[in-house]
């Protein structure tokens, strides 16, 4: 009966009329995921893997580990490279996981519950990355980077706890990663799911419970404040999996803008809780997609301007990452491109980030780097059902 009111109310939701949003200059938003995620302990722990009999390098995911100073570096001097007509820099918006494994703990557990180390705390045992807390802050302060709320941890622990409780062949796996320093590798192991997110419950009782999220998310939020010194008012659920508990958990805990994944394509416009959904629309994924090309990801940007819908550029923090595999190099050489094409086109071409976006709807301008910034935006009237259509 629950399901079918859900999915009843869905269906309601897909024909209502709602207020999307248009913009009278180009805007260009560059949102990206998985920021202070541990991954792939380096080449040590790519040899210690492959020496307990785990196959390596099938997919880019193989190699995904965490960014170092000089990636975070490399990476400001792209984007201080680039202004628009308002002399703003592009602001990164860089979605953070707050909490990593702790698996000093774990291991002393017993490999039988969840325990996590704060990201402002420093790394797992065995990680090292000098100054990266200090290359974030020093993007950050430098307005090339805008921080975000990602979550506490990538993955379900409702989901990664039940199957350490069965001694059985995913708790084996999972043991092994954890002893090689690197908390998982998700397409190898997909039924640990995502934060709010348990992949393999029936499909009416996949999002955790509301007060669960809630709990998660304050914690998220928290944490984000303890390391920024600051509070977020944008996020984006690991996974894209949110729902409208997670919405309305994230609008209780002072979050103003939704980012979520590509497919959609909606114009953005705010939800029942007062968030301002954003959609990508441009994929810029040079490590993990083999037909990427910068013509084709200029042509995506494109098609939003002639809409009047801000491109929303999704990038994901493996492609910056260099340590295994570099693909870092070719990811700045084809961003260098892309906004340079941008910019050579469209004299009034603007960077923003989420928040400022929310700005420019509430009050036609957002404050840059460079002063103030007016935009002009129409308000018009969309359905989800006939917008999948068009």
């Amino acid at each position: 009966m629950v399901s079918f009111g859900r999915k009843l109310w869905q269906k309601g939701r897909e024909l209502l009329p709602a207020e999307g949003f248009h913009f009278g200059r180009p805007l260009v938003l560059l949102q990206s995921d998985d920021w202070g995620r541990a991954g792939l302990r380096d080449q040590e722990g790519l040899e210690q893997l492959r020496s307990s009999g785990l196959t390596l390098g099938e997919r880019p995911y193989d190699f995904y580990t965490l960014e170092t100073a000089e990636d975070l570096a490399a990476l400001n001097a792209t984007l201080a490279g680039h202004r628009d007509s308002g002399g703003n820099h592009p602001a990164l918006e860089m979605n953070f996981l707050l909490f990593n494994l702790d698996f000093d703990q774990v291991a002393a557990g017993g490999f039988r519950e969840i325990h996590v180390l704060a990201l402002s705390d420093g790394l797992p045992k065995g990680w090292r990355r000098p100054g990266l807390i200090e290359g974030y802050r020093a993007g950050i302060a430098e307005a090339v980077f805008h921080p975000a709320v990602h979550g506490t941890t990538h993955f379900c622990r409702a989901a990664v706890e039940r199957h350490l409780s069965v001694d059985g062949e995913r708790a084996a796996r999972m043991r092994t990663l954890w002893q090689a320093g690197t908390p998982y590798i998700h397409w190898r192991m997909p039924w640990i799911g995502y934060e709010y997110w348990d992949a393999e419950k029936p499909e009416n009782e996949r999002f955790l419970p509301a007060e669960v999220q809630r709990e998660l998310i304050g914690a998220a939020v928290g944490e984000f404040a303890r390391m920024f010194s600051r509070l977020s008012r944008s996020a984006c659920a690991p996974g894209y999996r949110a729902n409208e508990d997670t919405h309305r958990a994230w609008g209780q805990h002072g979050i103003r803008v939704a980012q979520n994944g590509p497919g959609d394509n909606l114009p953005p416009h705010f939800d029942r809780h007062g968030v301002l959904q954003l959609s990508r629309n441009v994929e810029f994924e040079p490590a993990t997609d083999e037909a990427f090309s910068v013509e084709a990801c200029v042509r995506q940007a494109e098609a939003c301007f002639e809409r009047g819908l801000p491109a929303i550029v999704s990038v994901h923090s493996i492609n910056f990452h260099s340590t295994v595999r570099d693909f870092r190099s070719r990811t700045l050489a084809g961003l260098d491109e892309f906004l340079s094409a941008l910019e050579a086109k469209h004299a009034d071409l603007l960077y923003l980030h989420g928040e400022n976006l929310w700005e420019v709807i509430g009050k036609g301008s957002y404050r840059g780097q460079g002063g103030l910034n007016e935009v002009k935006v129409i308000s018009k009237t969309f359905s989800r059902a006939l917008w999948s259509r068009q």
